[in-house]
């Protein structure tokens, strides 16, 4: 791929909170890419970090968060080609003091690979998501992002570009 790295690597942190428990949230956090010149973010990982869901005796409860390059109505799974990274925690809950706590993290897979990089985002923006299910309150989580800035030959900054747009 034609891109010249134009930067050292950066740090992107974000944080994010529901508004009303159990509910889909997505914040957009800005990169301030420089389209004219075909800047892309090049994404080497993603650390998430999401609230524990609530203990509640009898019932499954969970907390997802994930980061994706485009804009989600809902929350995303691996099989979305746009998501970069996931989380999510789950307690499944039988009788009082019964309870099961899983942790479905991802990437990790991608790093212990070797790859360059995770994702490229050619558009000025990324997404981050949060959803709780059967929490007595609202979750929140936070998260950093690390990449570097690159610049894109033309036909590849115009596919970059367009296939996320198509995407959303």
């Amino acid at each position: 791929m034609a891109l010249k790295k134009t930067s050292e690597i950066v740090a992107v942190s974000f944080e994010i909170e529901e508004d009303v428990a159990n509910t889909f949230k997505q914040n957009q956090v800005n990169l301030s890419l420089d389209p004219l010149n075909r800047e892309v973010f090049v994404v080497l990982a993603v650390d998430l970090d999401v609230a524990t869901p609530s203990g509640v005796p009898g019932t499954t409860t969970q907390s997802r968060m994930s980061v994706t390059s485009t804009s989600q109505s809902g929350s995303v799974t691996l099989a979305d080609s746009a998501c970069l990274a996931k989380v999510q925690l789950k307690i499944v809950s039988g009788a009082p003091g019964d309870s099961v706590a899983y942790t479905d993290f991802h990437p990790d897979s991608p790093t212990a690979a070797g790859l360059d990089y995770i994702g490229i985002i050619a558009t000025d923006n990324f997404y981050v998501q949060i959803k709780g299910a059967n929490n007595t309150g609202p979750i929140g989580g936070s998260g950093r992002m690390w990449g570097y800035r690159a610049r894109a030959d033309a036909d590849i900054y115009a596919a970059l570009v367009q296939s996320e747009v198509l995407s959303r």
